[in-house]
């Protein structure tokens, strides 16, 4: 081989040396960003997991539990630190005060779903079930008066706090599924005017989250779209219809509904 060719050859594996070092030591580095990723979970009863069954009894009332999408997250992507604070019934005022002791600078991901019982959700279902059609649609205009009002202030609040404490954090905020198919395999129930009511209350809380959401950099991710063809009244419902043996789970999503509604929407936001 002549010299010429030999250092080429030199150079050559001197280069490929060089490439697949630095490829590894960028390797090495993306490992060990994966290695330190810490990941909270917070919110209300649709992070928790209500309705979907298999609750942590440590949890007590806040009904977390391994079917919620927090957690099958986690278990897809096994974060270093993986915190699951969201508990059922929670209000912006009790992310504020018990939720948030988990977030650092060292956070990387928080993922959060709260305003709907700021908004007096429950109530609105409890209303329209029970009473009538116009006292319903009352209801539910009261709730939306309530979002246009005073709920954009309380998440504010909440969403200052977090990226107070976790300014690098990638923060994912979800939506709430609309409920009804209207025109489905329903036959009794509500009418399909509070169906109709319902729906757009959902709608118009989305979109009240998602725009204080955008204002504070947060990520947006709605479900309304992966709960189409899946919502009461559709013959394959990932929703909880009212169940009078256990009414806390009534409108909550199924585990289905967490695994194949919510926890899509969360990986492609994350």
């Amino acid at each position: 081989m002549s010299k010429k060719l030999s250092r080429l050859a030199a150079l050559t594996t001197s280069l490929l040396l060089a490439a697949g070092a630095a490829l590894f030591g960028a390797g090495q580095a993306a490992a060990s960003e994966r290695a330190d990723f810490g990941y909270v979970a917070l919110g209300d009863s649709y992070s928790s997991g209500v309705g979907a069954g298999n609750y942590d009894s440590a949890s007590g009332a806040c009904k977390r539990t391994s079917r919620a999408y927090p957690a099958l997250w986690a278990a897809a992507h096994a974060p270093k630190t993986f915190s699951f604070a969201a508990c059922s019934g929670a209000r912006t005022g009790d992310v504020l005060s018990g939720q948030l002791g988990a977030l650092n600078t060292g956070t990387d991901l928080v993922s959060i779903t709260v305003g709907g019982n700021d908004a007096g959700f429950s109530d609105v279902m409890t209303t329209c079930v029970l009473q009538s059609e116009s006292t319903c649609v009352g209801r539910v205009n009261q709730a939306r008066a309530y979002v246009d009002a005073t709920l954009p202030g309380q998440l504010d609040q909440v969403y200052n706090a977090i990226a107070s404490r976790s300014p690098q954090a990638r923060v994912v905020v979800l939506g709430y599924p609309r409920f009804y198919k209207l025109n489905g395999t329903c036959v009794t129930g509500l009418t399909e005017g509070e169906r109709a009511a319902i729906n757009g209350a959902a709608d118009h809380l989305n979109a009240a989250v998602a725009k204080r959401a955008a204002d504070h950099g947060f990520a947006f991710a709605g479900v309304a779209a992966a709960f189409t063809g899946h919502e009461i009244c559709s013959g394959s419902a990932w929703l909880h219809s009212v169940n009078w043996l256990d009414i806390g789970e009534s409108y909550h999503p199924t585990a289905a509904g967490q695994s194949g509604g919510y926890l899509p929407v969360l990986t492609n936001a994350a």
